[in-house]
């Protein structure tokens, strides 16, 4: 095998190379607290919260790695790193081709547009032309399960209609990274496994996909691999049967 086959096989489609993120924490507990020491003319001290700290690792083309984790551990700020949404106080995040993040799902939906519009505008932001989403848009709407609702305001449906309607369009456009954060909780048991039917045939496909979620049993069967982020710092990185069982026991 030759040099370039070998560095083919393994260039990295996803890079976190050192990375380090803080956030402002107040000491008041309410903005009331806040509020009223303004009036009295004291300072509402802040403070620097690290949610991540010196973390690196690297994800290969058409692998599928779980990014594991409690409460408040690190791992969504890692996910919108990796998305573009946060930027790194130090280090540097990659990506190589097209990144779908099913993070916040729906963020750049409109309410006063229809479900219609809002699925052209959103294949739009991901990347999609006009035709491919004519193309798909059928499959879309079929996927999300809302019928004649397509065409009312997104603003009059309901949360499981307009999560549905999000992640089905983010699915369906074509993407080399797939990042997921809990989405796969979205509505009812039967969908939950169309969602988790579709992510398998895009990993067979060869995207590229990094998953946070609290749901284990799906992340062994959806993963390869684990990290394990613990207070912001990366604990373990392996693979995903013994990342679950760190997890399970409380051990990292």
């Amino acid at each position: 095998m030759s040099a370039i086959e070998v560095m083919t096989q393994t260039t990295p489609s996803i890079v976190v190379d050192h990375v380090s993120k803080s956030f402002a924490k107040r000491n008041a507990h309410s903005f009331k607290e806040a509020f009223v020491g303004w009036v009295r003319g004291r300072k509402v001290r802040t403070e620097r919260f690290a949610a991540l700290q010196d973390v690196s690792f690297q994800v290969g083309e058409g692998e599928s790695v779980a990014v594991l984790g409690f409460n408040g551990s690190g791992k969504s700020t890692t996910l919108k790193l990796v998305s573009g949404v946060l930027e790194p106080d130090r280090g540097t995040v990659l990506t190589r081709g097209r990144v779908a993040g099913l993070i916040e799902v729906g963020a750049g939906f409109h309410p006063d547009l229809s479900g219609r519009e809002n699925v052209y505008l959103n294949a739009a932001i991901l990347g999609m032309s006009k035709k491919q989403t004519d193309e798909r848009f059928d499959a879309i709407v079929e996927f999300a399960e809302i019928g004649d609702f397509i065409d009312q305001e997104v603003k009059h449906y309901s949360s499981g209609m307009f999560m549905r309607l999000a992640f089905a369009v983010a699915i369906h456009v074509d993407l080399d990274i797939l990042l997921v954060d809990e989405v796969l909780s979205v509505g009812d048991a039967p969908f939950r496994e169309r969602c988790r039917t579709r992510i398998r045939e895009l990993a067979e496909k060869g995207v590229t996909m990094l998953i946070v979620s609290h749901d284990l049993k799906m992340v062994e069967e959806l993963c390869e691999r684990g990290i394990v982020i613990v207070k912001g710092q990366k604990t373990f990185d392996g693979p995903i049967r013994d990342a679950v069982e760190l997890l399970r026991n409380g051990k990292h």
